[in-house]
């Protein structure tokens, strides 16, 4: 088997760690261990830690926590996994054989393309229409959905649209899904990460076939933890935690323990709290910064997560504005070529005010400096 390079990821991980303001993450700034866990006894507890190895499936309270999250589900429902990437892979893994078709609608986190297309499955892409307020095709999808296909992968809340979809958008879907027999896989995992309205409702439940893939690395503020899953019938969830064997094995045990703490109730709730209001103080800024290149930039405004999704009118390609800028400037910013689209730049909003404005400040001293 070879893997196309996921080259988000290639570029992200070559130079995130080394620009001095990163501008290309879809989350928000992290939050710190003393914020997860404030009282000096927990602290102390974590200490004494002993690092073993843990429930490869993550642990009973952890998947209990997980399943708490969505009507209906149990323990057995739940595969913990090492961040939402992993949920993603172990969820095609399990399912896509050479010759199966996958219907995926576009764009979107684009790991699930490579590895469906690794595995041997030829890819129906069905776009999200800017014009729609960035909608599914969905009369496309209906007539692209076969008896061939085994899997329709989603991303809601989009990434990198930060679109949601509607009831109606996504019962249709389901009712596509569910008249061939098809997998439906839905990432999740910018749920919670919503600007203004409710809690983006879970295509969990719908439909016998779902897996939902999810974690804390988005909405929650806790990247580093790596704690992710997938959620889905018991069959599956068993079948996939045998596929995990091959892959991470297990979550570490300190990941485990602080990720039940995010998910107390009360800490759940303060941690989307705490997101939302990032989101909602930082996105005028952005606004404000897009608004004043008059009909340069073009946005339609995120439904969920720290991301701006901006088409432009520049004479420059999306990736040679990326290499430049990061070259001349030191900001990373995501290319819309990474996307399988052109002139369209992802810029994340959610990082420090601080680092957020200086960050736009050199993009547009960048922009200033081209022909």
């Amino acid at each position: 088997m070879k893997l196309e390079q996921f080259i988000m990821e290639r570029m992200q991980s070559s130079w995130e760690n080394l620009v001095r303001y990163n501008l290309s993450e879809s989350g928000v700034h992290p939050v710190a261990v003393r914020e997860l866990i404030p009282a000096a006894t927990q602290q102390d507890d974590l200490l004494s830690l002993e690092l073993g190895y843990g429930q490869s499936n993550g642990t009973p309270e952890l998947r209990n926590a997980v399943a708490a999250i969505y009507e209906g589900a149990t323990e057995e429902n739940v595969l913990v996994t090492t961040g939402t990437s992993e949920a993603n892979f172990l969820a095609v893994w399990s399912l896509v054989e050479p010759g199966d078709e996958a219907v995926m609608i576009l764009p979107n986190y684009m790991q699930t393309w490579g590895i469906a297309r690794a595995f041997g499955a030829e890819i129906k892409p069905v776009q999200l229409i800017e014009e729609m307020n960035w909608a599914p095709d969905l009369d496309e999808l209906e007539s692209i959905v076969s008896a061939k296909t085994k899997l329709i992968i989603v991303c809601n809340p989009n990434n990198p649209t930060g679109a949601i979809m509607t009831g109606s958008e996504m019962d249709r879907i389901v009712e596509a899904a569910r008249r061939v027999g098809a997998w439906l896989l839905a990432d999740e995992v910018y749920r919670g990460a919503e600007r203004e309205r409710p809690l983006t409702p879970s295509f969990w439940g719908k439909y016998e076939k779902v897996i939902v893939t999810g974690g804390l690395s988005k909405a929650y503020g806790l990247p580093g933890l790596r704690i992710g899953w997938i959620v889905t019938s018991k069959d599956l969830a068993a079948r996939a935690w045998s596929y995990h064997d091959y892959t991470t094995i297990g979550p570490s045990m300190i990941s485990d323990v602080l990720a039940r703490a995010a998910l107390k109730p009360e800490n759940r709730r303060r941690l989307l709290a705490r997101t939302r209001n990032i989101l909602n103080s930082n996105f005028p800024v952005m606004r404000k910064w897009v608004d004043s290149y008059g009909g340069m930039f073009a946005l339609i405004e995120p439904q969920a997560g720290a991301i701006a999704y901006l088409r432009y009118d520049l004479d420059v390609d999306s990736l040679e504005f990326v290499e430049r800028l990061r070259e001349q400037k030191s900001v990373l910013i995501v290319p819309g070529e990474h996307f399988l689209m052109k002139n369209y730049l992802r810029i994340g909003f959610g990082n420090t005010p601080e680092c957020l404005r200086e960050g736009l400040e050199l993009i547009s001293s960048f922009i200033s400096d081209l022909p």
